[in-house]
């Protein structure tokens, strides 16, 4: 069913398939409520207990029905249409066989909208880039909405959208692979992300995975652009498929006869659009600590000059771009320490970029449940930490004896973040006295893990991290 506009909801029988918790259900129960749905019913695997937040806040729609704790398949069979979340499975799935019509939240939004989407996916650095990207367009003076897996749902700012606004949409595969069948995905500008081996217990292997990826670029035409890493082999791939115009990023100086953005030996950025063009993009310091942020903010300046921003005007303003909750996120300090949050390292390859980040070495906190992903490349850069503590869980239980067979000593594994941290801070801070500014030990969370079991997800775990920071050291 394509709705064209506004006006095409009204009467609608519509089921929103998992309300969750992170704001995509919420916002997608919202929007047909408000604009004139027969019936929207909310129905999820989760009690009303478990998504309490949420249910309070459509309790004041008539039209809402809730079914919590199960489905029922007549709520699926007679539904005009079914909007689904993002995290359900597809395949096999008995009660989206039954429905009529299936939509998500995206595709509802690139129906109705004219605005020009800039679209970022990859495995890692997606939130990053889209952070920096929807942040440089603001303040470069461009009205710029941001959505999508950053756990913002584009329905919220739809009726705001025109043809003369961007849209910055950070897309997941799961996302891509519910839009493989809509041919209103069409960026305007696409960048591919670094990409690493992630969700195989969902996809079973990387040609599934990467297939989902490769959506971003299908129906782009020679008058879009399509970024793709050069450091990575699968960026090959995507430069050779898609039909937009193709540029690139480096981590190292690009050939000269290839366009695009590349980190230079004094450690400025530098951008070529044109053949024999070599411009300043970012400075060689800027405000994100690490290498792999900075690549992110490369890429995403990159689009800033493909989409129009003043070249003259990126380097300033994108120097001063702060990154964004979870990820690298400098969040507190004591006299003796420094405190970054990265609980968005869901992945062992992340943690290690965690690691590197830094001049000097970091008191690292990491693991978690495991998703079938392997830890023999991370298990070597531990050796770099200046003192090692592991979270429990399915993950670190593989870790840990590539721990043991390298010699690499660690503390735990932890059952909860409190007695973790007071372990820092009973051994640690002893040592870090009369401390100056440059002296003070960084600490560290980057699971490289996922975080079942012990949290909701990542966020939950990321703000768990830094309410029991503060609560062990507080500040008077």
């Amino acid at each position: 069913m394509m709705i064209r506009n506004l006006n095409d909801i009204a009467g609608l029988s519509v089921t929103i398939m998992g309300l969750g918790l992170n704001g995509g259900g919420l916002a997608s129960a919202r929007f047909f409520a408000e604009h004139g749905a027969k019936e929207v019913i909310v129905t999820d695997m989760k009690t009303e207990e478990e998504l309490a937040p949420s249910v309070a806040e459509l309790r004041r729609y008539p039209n809402v029905r809730f079914a919590l704790g199960g489905h029922n398949i007549e709520d699926f069979r007679t539904a005009d249409m079914v909007i689904k979340n993002p995290g359900v499975k597809s395949e096999g799935n008995p009660y989206l066989a039954a429905a009529r019509c299936i939509e998500t939240d995206i595709s509802i939004f690139l129906q109705l909208s004219s605005a020009p989407v800039l679209a970022v996916t990859g495995s890692k650095g997606k939130s990053s880039t889209v952070s920096a990207l929807y942040y440089g367009l603001q303040q470069c003076g461009i009205r710029v909405f941001l959505g999508g897996n950053i756990t913002v749902s584009p329905l919220t700012f739809l009726t705001e959208t025109r043809a003369d606004t961007p849209v910055v949409l950070e897309l997941s595969s799961w996302q891509l692979s519910d839009l493989a069948q809509s041919p209103q995905l069409k960026p305007k500008i696409a960048i591919i992300t670094h990409i690493m081996p992630d969700h195989q217990n969902w996809y079973g292997s990387m040609e599934r995975y990467v297939a989902d990826k490769k959506i971003i670029y299908r129906n782009q035409d020679n008058t879009d652009y399509t970024i793709c890493n050069y450091d990575d082999g699968w960026g090959k791939t995507f430069a050779q498929e898609t039909a937009g115009q193709v540029f690139w990023y480096s981590a190292h100086p690009l050939p000269p006869h290839l366009l695009g953005a590349w980190i230079a030996p004094d450690g400025s950025a530098r951008i070529r659009l044109a053949p024999d063009e070599d411009r300043l993009l970012l400075p060689s310091r800027i405000t994100v600590p690490g290498a792999a942020l900075k690549q992110n903010v490369m890429a995403a300046s990159l689009a800033l000059a493909l989409y129009g921003a003043d070249l003259q005007q990126i380097p300033s303003v994108m120097q001063n771009y702060g990154g964004i909750p979870h990820r690298l996120e400098f969040f507190y300090e004591t006299e003796q320490f420094k405190f970054y949050n990265d609980s968005a390292a869901t992945i062992p390859e992340a943690a290690a970029a965690a690691v590197n980040a830094f001049e000097k070495p970091v008191i690292l906190i990491t693991g978690g449940t495991d998703k079938k992903l392997d830890f023999t490349t991370l298990a070597p850069e531990l050796k770099k930490a200046k003192a090692l503590f592991l979270l429990a869980g399915t993950g670190t239980d593989k870790l840990t004896p590539l721990l043991q067979a390298q010699h690499t000593p660690y503390f735990g594994p932890f059952q909860d973040l409190s007695t973790l941290l007071e372990v820092i801070r009973r051994d640690y801070e002893p040592t870090l006295q009369n401390t100056t500014a440059a002296e003070q030990a960084i600490v560290v969370f980057s699971p490289g893990a996922t975080s079942f079991g012990m949290f909701k997800n990542e966020f939950d775990r990321g703000l768990r991290f830094k309410e029991a920071v503060r609560k062990c050291w507080p500040k008077i």
